[in-house]
């Protein structure tokens, strides 16, 4: 299952929003324009890749171009919220195809050290080569007309950040989840319970109409169809994890409970390698094929 919905723009100074699903992992990308300019940027695009073949694939790519094609949006950044622990990204091959700049959190490189040990590549991962801009917490940018602030927002991983786009649009990767769902994950190396919640508290003193949209979903027994945008007010009043005021240490118990009956994404270790490098594939070797190193008992 493979489609898109479209989150129209509210008014002037307010981005339109398409969110692209990738059944396979769960993952929504998101083309973000703003209607006055023309403007756009990717977020949070997957390369499709296969655990049981190692075979990649670019039709996410493919088909959030064309659309944009279609639209007429020009793209002018790539980006990405953090390194992705359930999907190859697809940083690296935008990059190539539009030959604009493409971002990510600048604690990429706090994460490049934890994993340099994991797969003892000590010389694996140069992040700032890989990717023209780290953002800080506060830096600020523009989608044609539309201001951009970027919100560190660690927990799931130490280097998460958020995007808040023009008048009401929040990208907010993994942390929320959709209400009926709760928060994300936060026992991956670097993530801690308490840091998503403070991160999710500073999300939530966004305005209250602001437009939230998650960096996954995969329906529930209830809502079979996978949606994507809710808004602070919802998430501050219904989210099934930290809603009506819940307290830090009934937060981190539930979470750590939750995480605890988790097992990895069966990407993982295959494509955590290759996003530190975003998405970039290893070089071939003599043989002309490229190759991943995966650990052995260390998880």
């Amino acid at each position: 299952m493979k489609f898109s919905r479209t989150s129209p723009s509210t008014g002037p100074g307010a981005a339109e929003v398409t969110g692209f699903y990738d059944d396979d992992s769960g993952s929504i990308q998101y083309l973000v324009a703003d209607p006055a300019t023309s403007k756009a940027a990717v977020i949070d695009v997957v390369l499709g890749f296969s655990p049981q073949s190692a075979a990649t694939d670019t039709q996410n790519v493919d088909t959030i171009l064309r659309h944009a094609d279609a639209a007429g949006y020009q793209i002018e950044w790539i980006l990405d919220t953090h390194p992705h622990a359930d999907h190859l990204m697809a940083s690296h091959e935008l990059k190539r195809r539009l030959n604009k700049p493409n971002a990510i959190g600048s604690k990429i490189t706090e994460i490049a050290e934890l994993w340099r040990d994991y797969y003892h590549m000590p010389d694996a991962f140069d992040p700032a080569s890989d990717f023209d801009h780290l953002f800080d917490d506060g830096d600020t940018f523009t989608i044609g007309d539309l201001p951009v602030r970027v919100m560190l927002s660690p927990g799931h991983t130490l280097g998460s950040i958020s995007y808040v786009v023009g008048s009401d649009a929040a990208f907010v990767h993994d942390s929320f989840m959709q209400p009926d769902v709760g928060t994300a994950r936060a026992d991956f190396p670097g993530g801690t319970a308490a840091e998503l919640y403070q991160s999710l508290q500073e999300i939530l003193a966004l305005p209250d109409a602001t437009r939230l949209f998650v960096g996954h979903d995969y329906g529930t027994d209830y809502r079979p169809q996978p949606t994507w945008e809710s808004s602070v007010a919802e998430q501050r009043r219904h989210n099934a994890h930290i809603g009506s005021g819940v307290s830090l240490d009934r937060f981190v118990d539930l979470r750590e409970a939750r995480d605890k009956t988790l097992s990895l994404p069966d990407r993982m270790l295959h494509v955590l390698q290759l996003n530190l490098r975003a998405g970039r594939l290893p070089d071939a070797e003599e043989d002309g094929h490229a190759y991943l190193k995966i650990p052995l008992n260390r998880f």
